[in-house]
């Protein structure tokens, strides 16, 4: 027979006339429901993608690549340390810092936060995010002037100009007792990295001015690391404390956020593995279309076996046809998916403006938007799947075709 010929007669079936409407409205189905579920998790996948990457990016432009600290949260000869990693020909920038908690109090308001002192001129450096860098170019040493996160200015009240006061936990022994060491600041600006985390919980202070507030002296906290492979941040770290020598502290974004990142991806694992379950409904209800089509179909099937039609070639013909329906539905699928992921914060804002509030609050989310990223091995993945299941429910009904008998076919048509 005509190498095409299972393919033409399947896809005849498909297309089957008016007489067999419902068998035609079944397989309908079957291309929407596979259709729908492929859409679905290439959109979820590609939003969990985009999530990640953009925590991981704003995290990092906060966060830094790597750190050496020392105990008890000063480093002595941080010069020292600074110098070997700068000598790193892995290290793209490093910026010392003075880290430590404070109170933030304007009237009745109050908030607590992590206050960094930083070196503007070092700190852009290490820092990815041009609205931080605009906003540490700020600081001036001596000035007492601050710059803080926008949400955490709108808790206290505060704009630019505004001089609010700094507590922190250390202790000023005076006549009437001991007291907390606190400081007015002036805020010089203001930042928005876009994750409620740190817009409200993170403000810079200059280096020479932590110093004085938390007793420092020369020394700091620790050295912040920017290196050329971000994924290599901590054999370069450990490399820079190797060569440092000395009792030292290291980090990197690995480490800071290794319970974050593994808690998106297995997220994402169990997303794709229940979104899956979608498809594979409707893969499955090509079962029943197929097995309409073999008993309606009984009378082809015996005149095909009379005319010399072998039961591989029955078999191909079901086969055939349920991978078309596969077919059909993974394509429009993937279509529909990567269109709708590709605009997927447009369709947020629409639904947000018609349920009239707020699908994802920044609160709950750490960012206030909806990112996403498409990857072509997560669309590979998805449509691969899809077609398995598919190819997999037409072995049942292509078999019972297959073992149609001609004979008793014909005797009770």
């Amino acid at each position: 027979m005509n190498k095409w010929f299972e393919s033409k007669v399947a896809w005849r079936y498909i297309r089957s006339g008016s007489g067999q409407s419902f068998i035609t409205f079944i397989s309908n189905v079957s291309i929407a429901g596979i259709a729908l579920g492929v859409a679905v998790l290439i959109i979820v996948m590609s939003v969990m993608n985009g999530f990640e990457a953009e925590l991981r990016e704003r995290l990092l432009s906060v966060a830094s690549h790597a750190t050496v600290s020392g105990p008890d949260n000063r480093l002595a000869n941080w010069l020292d340390i600074d110098a070997v990693a700068r000598d790193n020909t892995d290290v793209i920038a490093t910026a010392p810092f003075i880290e430590g908690q404070g109170i933030f109090l304007n009237g009745k308001k109050l908030s607590g936060a992590i206050v960094r002192g930083i070196l503007p001129e070092r700190e852009t450096a290490v820092s990815e995010l041009p609205s931080l860098n605009t906003a540490a170019g700020a600081l001036q040493a001596g000035k007492y002037q601050l710059v803080m996160g926008a949400s955490l200015a709108e808790i206290l009240g505060v704009t630019i100009g505004d001089r609010v006061l700094l507590m922190i936990s250390e202790a000023n022994v005076t006549p009437a007792g001991l007291l907390p060491r606190m400081r007015r600041f002036t805020l010089a600006a203001t930042f928005e990295i876009g994750m409620h985390e740190f817009d409200r919980g993170l403000a810079f202070i200059h280096m020479q001015d932590a110093a004085k507030l938390f007793r420092f002296g020369d020394t700091a906290s620790g050295v912040r690391l920017r290196v050329n492979d971000l994924y290599a941040a901590p054999q370069i770290v450990r490399t820079i404390a190797e060569d440092a020598g000395g009792l030292l502290y290291i980090n990197d974004w690995t480490k800071t956020h290794a319970n974050f990142f593994t808690a998106i991806r297995l997220t994402k694992n169990v997303m794709f593995f229940i979104l899956l379950l979608v498809v594979a409904v409707a893969a499955f209800n090509i079962i029943s279309t197929l097995v309409m089509v073999v008993n309606e179909k009984q009378s082809d099937i015996a005149i095909l076996r009379t005319l010399g039609a072998r039961p591989g070639s029955i078999l191909s013909i079901f086969v055939c046809q349920g991978t078309l329906i596969g077919i059909i539905g993974t394509m429009i699928g993937v279509a529909l998916g990567i269109l709708l992921a590709v605009n997927v914060e447009n369709v947020v804002h629409w639904l947000e403006g018609v349920l009239g509030f707020e699908l994802l609050p920044p609160s709950v989310y750490f960012i206030n938007d909806l990112p996403a990223r498409v990857i072509a091995s997560d669309v590979i993945l998805v449509s691969s799947m899809a077609l398995v299941l598919a190819i997999a429910s037409t072995l049942y009904p292509a078999l019972r075709g297959a073992r149609t008998q001609p004979a008793e076919a014909l005797r009770h048509d």
